[in-house]
């Protein structure tokens, strides 16, 4: 038998939780010294103890883990319940690793504000081109929607285009419209210049042309183009144009090295009222 610090050590908890433990009942001493009152422990109770940590870090109450371990758990069961807490657990981390990023972003918008220099903001017509694309809907505009919906969506196109032998001729271009509601339909394109084929797994569309566009180079990862849209709205507002639905997103270097060298330009369709 082993001594409570011992087994304490072993199962790496602390001698404060296993007199815890004991208190209400759920890994209690293989014996008590009756003069004494010291707690000894067996090794096999290391695999109670193994069962009742796993469980509680799940997220199960004391009360909890007593009923299921009264069930006596398979080594598959239990390994089961520890997978699907593990997935949980790593999407959780992504999630708030993405929404670290979007706070960091609008930090870095705010700190920005007004410095652009609104003579980067060129005015022109855009020409139709012809596109390959797959589409999604996304709950909202918001970056949290936009970005897990927009970037599964070029892989699965090039992966598409590549089984039709269809090689893009241009940039990527990414183009919004509103759909129920606050939904949003993302369409993830590249130009190509073939026709549209019933066989292909994707659409071929023509996007046609904008014949007066405010257009902005933004620098960087999209994660930070907050600041560039806003320059462009307040340009807008302060000329006296009417912006035309959501922007264009031709994305001139893109995915590959470094974030901060990737180039963006955004065409957002004006008029006069």
């Amino acid at each position: 038998m082993f001594t409570i610090g011992d087994f304490a050590h072993l199962g790496r908890v602390s001698v404060r939780m296993l007199r815890h433990y004991d208190a209400v009942g759920l890994l209690p001493p293989a014996h008590v010294d009756p003069s004494s009152g010291y707690r000894f422990y067996t090794a096999a109770q290391l695999h109670r103890l193994n069962r009742l940590i796993a469980l509680k870090d799940l997220g199960l109450t004391l009360e909890q883990v007593s009923v299921v371990l009264d069930e006596k758990l398979s080594v598959e069961q239990l390994h089961g319940m520890l997978s699907l807490r593990r997935a949980e657990l790593r999407q959780q981390i992504l999630a708030d690793e993405s929404r670290l990023r979007r706070v960091e972003a609008r930090l870095r918008a705010i700190e920005r504000e007004g410095a652009m220099p609104t003579d980067e903001i060129v005015v022109k017509a855009v020409p139709a081109v012809r596109v390959a694309r797959l589409s999604a809907t996304a709950a909202s505009y918001g970056p949290e929607d936009i970005g897990p919906v927009i970037q599964p969506l070029y892989p699965q196109l090039f992966e598409r285009l590549g089984r039709a032998g269809v090689t893009p001729s241009g940039h990527g271009i990414a183009t919004y419209e509103p759909a129920a509601g606050e939904e949003v339909r993302v369409h993830a394109g590249v130009v190509v210049a073939v026709d549209p084929a019933p066989g292909f797994d994707f659409e071929v569309v023509d996007l046609p042309a904008l014949a007066e566009a405010a257009t902005v180079v933004h620098r960087g990862p999209m994660d930070d183009v907050d600041a560039t849209y806003q320059a462009v709205a307040a340009w807008i507002e302060a000329h006296g144009y009417k912006q035309n639905g959501f922007a264009r997103e031709v994305y001139l270097r893109y995915g590959e090295g470094d974030p901060a060298d990737w180039v963006t330009e955004l065409q957002l369709e004006i008029t006069k009222p």
